[in-house]
Order: C-alpha cells, then structure tokens, then sequence
C-alpha cells in the first residue's frame, strides 16, 4: 500500500476544508493535505450557481462555482496538495487514514486531522413520505449537481418542500432551467428563510406562493411524477397539486460516517462530532469543522471555521494538548442543539464569538438564558430573532460567567 506522509490531512474539500487548508499551508512550514471524494475540490457551492457567496469570509457577492474556485485558487497558491476522487474509508491510526482512489489504495499518516465532511438534506426514505416510487423527486443537492454539473433538465411544475434559504436555493435552480414551482411548504406559521429572500418568492422574479402549515403526504405517479397530496395540519384539509417535480430541501445531517468510525464522542443534537470552541474532538490530533457540527449554516460561515481551527491545530503541532476536561453545554426546547457542545478553561471564545443554536419554534424577540448550578449565569435579550430552518446566533459572552469547576451549562430561550 502507498503510505503518504502529511502534518495535516483535512477530510472534505469545501469550504471549511480549504480555507484551513489556506490558512495552515500559508506560511510554508507544513505540509497540508486535502483528500475530496469527489472529481473537483470546491463543495456544495460548486453546483450553486446563484449568487450569495463570499460575503463574510471574502467580502464580497459572487456565485457558487465561482466561490469555489477562488477557494480552491487560494489553496493551491498555498501549497496545499488536494487530492480528488479520494474516498476516505477508515482510519489506521488515531491520526492515519485509508483512502481509496482510482489508482488505488493508500494511507495517509499525519500528525494531525481536520474532519471537513460537511452535511446533507435527508432523501425521500428517511422522511417516510409514502406513496408511489416514481422519478422526479430530488434533494437540492442532487438537482443542483445535474442542472449545473451535469447540464441536464427536469420537470415544468415543481413543488418544493421548504421555505428556507436552500429552498429559494432551489427555486432559483429550477427557474434557470424553465420549470416553474408552483408551491412551497413549510410547516411552519411562517416562512423559515429571512424577509427579503420570502418578499422576493412572491414576486414574478420567482413567483413561488409559500402553503405555511402544511406538509406532503402523499407523492403520486407511475413512473414519473405527476403530483402530490399537500395537508393542512391544523384542519387536517388535504388536496391534490399537480406537479412533475418534487424537490426535498433542508432537513439536514451532518455526513458524520467517519467521526463515528473513529469512536468519537457524539453530540446527539447536531449528531457530529462534540467539540469545544477550539474545535477539539475526544481524539487527541483530531479536529472537526464546518456543517459536520451545525448543519446547516452558510457557506461563508464553514470558511471561517475553518479559518478559525488553523490556530488550536498549529497549537496542538507544537505540543498543546488543551485542558483535559470541560463543561458540557445543553439546551432546553424549543432550542434542539448547539455548538459547540464544550466550553473550556483558559480557552479562546468559539468563531466569531458566536454559540451557533437551533430553534423550532420562531421568536420574534429572544431572550437567552445561561443557567449553570441552578443560578443564572447569563442574560441577553437578542434584536434579531430566533427562527426556524437557520442557524440562531447568540453571543458567546452569555457564558461569561460560568464557572469552570460546576456542572453543566443549560442554555434555553424564552
């Protein structure tokens, strides 16, 4: 077997991946090494191709394909060696990992590992929707990659479950190939995504009518696709919608195959990997980053984790090993995870000195509270709210006052 000698393999070649990637191999004393299952590095925005891209870690507004170019651009420059079509199968080793490409098996033996795998939308099977098997029903994912990579069409009517930020995602991808979607739901009372993007779905730019409170229940056609069952869950009201295309967005998981592997403590909110702000895992030398943690937030914000891990993992190469315990971070509903689930004494606040949260039930005007011991240890009312199908961020010094030698920490929301 080929054995390939790195300082750092970084598993995923989006955009947490390369932009660590960046980051460590910028100075020139390590080695960097990123392995990407895939034919061309570059992650989801790859097949993205709307613009929305770049704003926070590059400053600027740009499309998919080209965000990801650029990421890749800047680690090339760097000196990272990206390696495509490889497909990281197991682990050899708390830091040694077998690979399969098509020119075969290897191992690449490193003194350090950055877990970039990122997240996906949860097919048809794992939502148990029933009704008949038939072809078009997609994830936004797929339907992105044969729009854009694959230069292929699909249906004229689409209906598409979701009303968040990937789902205008989608509705953008099925316009620029002429299939008009002819209804969103959620159920949800409002849309999940921010203002302007639902303002912008009523116009005739997309005119995409969201159905709030429903849900499909049915999906209808032999072979193809010919429409779908939508139901009121508050009158339990159901009707039929003709449609030739059904498209499956959010409902995320991380891709977390590989963090279990290796025995990691998991975090059964995010279900990835648990960490602390320095993006530690339980395995010394082992490092998580990006939507393997929160899926699933934007693209720009997986950069700067990304960016952010480059310091701990330079620390850990010169010998830190980090404190040996922590405190544990829990949530109360309506909150369902958040990240990280570890805070440490003596370390740094988490990237962008945010605690990143998940919320089911929309809050106009969030309050947040720290409870550590059965005493309020912080207290912040938000100006933004806290909104189902995206991330909720909350200061992170609302933990301020916790103390390092008590017990677990409840986060909750009222």
């Amino acid at each position: 077997m080929n054995v390939i000698t790195t300082d750092v393999a970084i598993v995923g070649g989006g955009p947490a991946g390369l932009t660590a990637a960046a980051e460590l191999a910028s100075a020139g004393d390590l080695n960097v090494t990123v392995l990407e299952r895939e034919s061309a590095a570059g992650g989801i925005p790859r097949h993205s191709d709307h613009p929305g891209y770049g704003m926070r870690d590059m400053r600027t507004f740009i499309s998919g394909p080209t965000y990801a170019r650029r990421l890749v651009e800047r680690a090339v420059a760097a000196g990272v060696d990206i390696h495509t079509r490889s497909m990281v199968t197991g682990w050899n080793g708390d830091t040694s990992l077998e690979v399969t490409a098509p020119e075969g098996r290897r191992r690449i033996d490193a003194r350090a590992v950055i877990l970039a795998t990122g997240a996906r939308e949860r097919p048809r099977p794992a939502r148990m929707i029933p009704g008949d098997r038939c072809a078009g029903v997609y994830t936004t994912g797929h339907l992105q990659n044969l729009v854009h990579l694959q230069h292929r069409t699909v249906g004229r009517r689409a209906v598409v479950v979701g009303a968040e930020l990937v789902s205008y995602s989608a509705v953008l991808t099925l316009k620029h190939v002429g299939c008009e979607t002819v209804l969103m739901t959620t159920p949800y009372p409002s849309p999940e995504s921010y203002a302007v993007f639902n303002v912008a779905g009523r116009t005739p730019l997309l005119g995409a009518h969201v159905a709030t409170r429903t849900r499909v229940t049915r999906i209808i056609g032999k072979p193809t696709l010919a429409a779908v069952e939508v139901e009121n869950i508050d009158t339990g009201q159901r009707r039929i919608v003709e449609c030739d295309t059904l498209v499956l967005t959010g409902d995320w998981i991380p891709d977390h195959e590989l963090a279990r592997s290796a025995g990691l403590d998991m975090d059964t909110g995010t279900l990835g990997p648990l960490t602390d702000p320095a993006m530690r895992t339980s395995r010394p030398g082992v490092f998580a980053v990006g939507n393997l943690l929160h899926p699933v937030d934007t693209a720009d914000i997986a950069a700067l984790d990304g960016r952010h891990v480059a310091g701990p993992v330079r620390d850990y190469l010169r010998g830190s090993r980090g404190p040996a315990d922590g405190v544990r971070l829990r949530v109360d509903a309506p909150l369902r995870w958040i990240s990280p689930g570890i805070i440490c004494p003596g370390d740094g606040p988490p990237p962008r000195h945010r605690l990143l949260t998940w919320t089911d039930t929309l809050v106009r005007v969030p309050r947040v509270v720290a409870r550590q011991d059965g005493r309020v240890v912080g207290r912040r009312t938000l100006p933004w709210p806290a909104s189902p199908g995206r991330v909720f961020r909350v200061p992170s010094s609302i933990l301020d006052g916790v103390d390092p030698r008590g017990g677990e920490v409840t986060v909750s929301l009222r």
